[in-house]
């Protein structure tokens, strides 16, 4: 049998989802699993969107323009000018969520054999897309002694090398929750002008945002020949099955670039497209944004008052997304989210996502574990009672094991 490719070959697997079977099989055996793994809101979809798709005026689902359909190109134009953007139309292109964006960006910004700057820890898909796009991830490691926040500039400017091509950064975070202060979005305008790199800003969690102020990368002229903003729908409107995504940019090289990837996979999703284009138009788009965000920061203050009761847990609060690093009190965090699916007893279950898998630096994150708090209040006192429960029968265990 021929040999599969060495780029597919070496493909890493999600940690969010590597671990999916021992959930299911745990499923099977009759145990509910709380899932704080993945950030699959449970929010219904709003209706006007659910009610855009229903009513299309659609007999035969045809492929959209390469682009996207202009009326929802215009759609997005009219919904970032509420965030103080000026778009033209040509500068939006919609995509296959923001995954597709940033696959995307990298493609157009990056040879292979080129690096990119990432944060760490950082969405752990960001492995996937530069593999397949042949680009080294560089990564900027950041703490949860210091919120996740940005080293001094002189430290990124270390990791700078003549291969360097642009930063990928998240912003609210994930999987920190992070927001970045205006001196740190400063401070990367600055290195992009300095080192001549691209920015490219994922910025699907704009709306969630606790403390401080999301600062969009566009709203920094001087970068707007440099600067990619991905961004998607599947948050804002609990939608994440739609598929529904955006790269925004002003530079007309870099939409040239995009436009030419667009058109090889022919077209983003039809249906979805008119859901978009009927929330967008909807009168109170903007109010049931707004009650989402409200439920997610009810869902923060729950969550960390109740994490606050368990011994040995540490963590910051996050300041957007709906994310939270912790760090437990056990040397190996995937043993344990394993132990919690596998052996812990009960017919209920928590199931984390591994901390190490959202890191590039070997050794970091392996006392570390994500939540995503996607679970409505009751559910998520139940899970941080699950795992407090756990912590404590892993550790007398794990004690029985050394002794």
């Amino acid at each position: 049998m021929p040999k599969i490719s060495a780029r597919a070959a070496q493909a890493p697997a999600s940690p969010i989802r590597r671990l999916v079977p021992l959930a299911d099989e745990a499923k099977r055996r009759g145990k509910k699993v709380y899932h704080l793994n993945i950030g699959q809101p449970d929010i219904p979809t709003p209706e006007p969107f659910m009610q855009g798709i229903r009513k299309a005026p659609v007999e035969v689902i045809a492929y959209s323009p390469f682009q996207g359909l202009r009326e929802a190109r215009e759609a997005m134009q009219s919904y970032y000018a509420d965030w103080g953007l000026e778009l033209e139309i040509d500068d939006i292109i919609i995509t296959q969520g923001g995954s597709e964006a940033v696959l995307f960006a990298l493609n157009v910004v990056c040879d292979p054999g080129d690096q990119i700057l990432v944060p760490e820890p950082f969405y752990p898909n960001y492995n996937g897309f530069s593999r397949l796009a042949e680009v080294e991830i560089v990564p900027i490691t950041t703490y949860r002694e210091e919120g996740f926040h940005l080293p001094p500039k002189r430290e990124i400017q270390r990791l700078i090398t003549p291969r360097t091509r642009a930063i990928l950064f998240s912003n609210p975070g994930n999987p920190t929750g992070t927001v970045y202060t205006e001196a740190e979005m400063e401070m990367l305008m600055e290195l992009a002008l300095e080192h001549d790199l691209f920015l490219i800003a994922d910025e699907v969690y704009r709306e969630f945002v606790y403390e401080g102020r999301y600062i969009p990368v566009l709203s920094f002229p001087e970068v707007h020949d440099r600067a990619i903003m991905v961004d998607s729908i599947s948050k804002r409107l609990s939608a994440c099955g739609a598929r529904i995504g955006a790269l925004v940019s002003k530079s007309p090289e870099i939409m040239n670039g995009v436009q030419r990837c667009a058109m090889a996979r022919l077209s983003p999703p039809t249906m979805e497209q008119y859901g978009l284009i009927a929330f967008m138009s909807h009168p109170r788009r903007r109010e049931i944004i707004q009650g989402m965000v409200d439920e997610y920061r009810r869902r923060r203050a729950v969550l960390c008052a109740e994490l606050r009761k368990i011994p040995g847990v540490v963590f910051r609060e996050p300041e957007g997304a709906f994310y939270v690093i912790l760090g437990l009190p056990v040397d190996d965090a995937e043993d344990f989210v394993k132990f919690m699916l596998t052996d812990f007893p009960g017919n209920e279950t928590v199931m984390l996502a591994p901390g190490e898998g959202f890191y590039k630096t070997p050794g970091l994150g392996h006392d570390e574990a994500r939540i995503a708090y996607v679970l409505n209040c009751q559910d998520l006192v139940r899970a941080c009672e699950l795992l407090k429960e756990g912590l404590e029968v892993y550790q007398e265990v794990q004690e029985k094991v050394r002794s």
